[in-house]
């Protein structure tokens, strides 16, 4: 069990050492011409997908929803106030929970609120992740009128048996329509997100997905295997454990899946993404120039991430910051003119060393210990007993290890997480707890 390292440290080693007065001291240091990332975090939904482990809440009607945004329209002022000028913006991300649970009018409000209070740059990425199911046209025309030039759409699987096992009946027309309600208004990067790992799934079953969604042309395709925590999310315990395939049928799944997606003529990026060369984080890979956050991998390079809304993380040169993840504290704290934060951490240079390493082998499967310790004023001794803590996976054939020169084979691929762990200097420490690496 190892962490998934959309960050370092690792959010189970965040503490409330860091609170909303540290945060608006790091805001303040932020260079007024430095480009920033936005993320918006919508925690609800109108079902709940027993696979999931998002912070979200399933909502019957739309007024929490309606109340919530215009918190989120005050933490966005209140964030905006702190940095004193209209800062550039070159990438927004809208996630959850379900963002297109929000209605269109009110869609546009935020985006207004935001364009008033940020500069959006002309070359900024503008996404959306989108649940197909109530999805309309109409959504599709907010969010080409507010500038959203990516979508991420959930499909998970089309089997019927495993949307069923999972509570997320989803059928393949749905999914179509959006696909190409979403280009006719001009939407034209479109991403989807499957799962293996989930209960009644075969190859031939994942197979038959991969082609369909391959049939509608993505440019991109997330690859996720399914986390199993039900300690961390109770819904999961809803889903029948004897059906979920074991570690070696995993494998399966994903080999399966992913020399079909070559076969399609996607490349492998990471551990769980696929995208066109043609796209840009196809090019992003092949250049080196991959990038790593809290929504996975992103050819977003921004330096300083915010987050808005409930339970949403921020990162920062100075370190990470995130907020009141249950809705009533976050409403509390806002409403009381004060910054939600709760927890966080600072980071240390040995911790942005640390980080930089990672994000490499996660992102490049390769990392030059030497030249990253240089470029951080350390010695490459620093990672001496890191190396020596490798030699298990390297005589599984898992790492290849040169000198200070790490590279993951191409088919070890999924076990770079294992890799990253061994320069994970608080992993074991607290109590945090992850899901299966493959």
């Amino acid at each position: 069990m190892v962490p998934r390292y959309t960050s370092y440290p690792t959010a189970p080693h965040f503490n409330a050492a860091v609170d909303g007065a540290v945060y608006a001291d790091w805001l303040q240091q932020i260079p007024s011409a430095q480009a920033l990332s936005l993320y918006l975090h919508v925690p609800f939904c109108d079902t709940m997908c027993w696979f999931c482990g998002c912070q979200t809440k399933v909502v019957n009607r739309y007024q929490p929803v309606a109340s919530y945004l215009e918190i989120l329209n005050q933490e966005i002022d209140q964030v905006a106030d702190v940095l004193g000028d209209r800062r550039p913006v070159a990438h927004i991300h809208w996630g959850g929970g379900s963002p297109t649970i929000v209605e269109s009018d009110d869609f546009r409000a935020v985006m207004s609120r935001l364009a008033q209070r940020f500069d959006f740059l002309d070359s900024a990425e503008i996404a959306v992740e989108i649940d197909p199911r109530g999805f309309t046209r109409e959504h599709a025309r907010a969010l080409t009128e507010t500038g959203v030039n990516r979508a991420s759409i959930g499909i998970q699987d089309f089997d019927l048996q495993v949307q069923e096992a999972v509570n997320r009946v989803q059928p393949y027309d749905e999914t179509k329509m959006v696909v190409e309600a979403l280009r006719e208004f001009g939407v034209g990067g479109i991403s989807f997100d499957l799962l293996y790992g989930l209960p009644y799934q075969t190859v031939e079953t994942v197979l038959t997905t991969i082609d369909k969604a391959v049939g509608l042309d993505p440019d991109r395709i997330s690859l996720f295997g399914y986390a199993h925590v039900p300690w961390m999310r109770a819904h999961q315990q809803l889903i029948d454990e004897d059906k979920l395939p074991d570690g070696k049928a995993r494998l399966a799944l994903y080999r399966a899946a992913a020399g079909r997606l070559a076969e399609h003529g996607y490349i492998a990026i990471g551990i769980d993404h696929f995208a066109k060369l043609s796209d840009p984080m196809g090019q992003a890979a092949y250049n080196g120039n991959l990038q790593r956050n809290f929504q996975g991998y992103t050819t977003d390079e921004a330096e300083v991430l915010i987050g808005f809304g409930a339970s949403a993380i921020g990162s920062l040169p100075q370190g990470y910051v995130q907020n009141a993840p249950l809705v009533p504290d976050y409403r509390k704290s806002v409403e009381a003119g004060a910054l939600p934060i709760v927890k966080g951490i600072a980071v240390s240079n040995d911790d942005l060393l640390r980080r930089r390493v990672i994000e490499r082998l996660m992102c490049d499967l390769r990392v030059d210990l030497a030249a990253e310790a240089k470029s951080f004023g350390a010695k490459p001794g620093i990672f001496d007993q890191n190396l020596a803590d490798l030699v298990p996976l390297k005589v599984d054939g898992l790492v290849e290890v040169d000198g200070y020169q790490v590279t993951v084979p191409e088919g070890a691929r999924l076990a770079v997480r294992a890799v990253c762990a061994a320069f994970d200097d608080y992993l074991g420490k607290g109590k945090g707890r992850h899901s299966r690496a493959i």
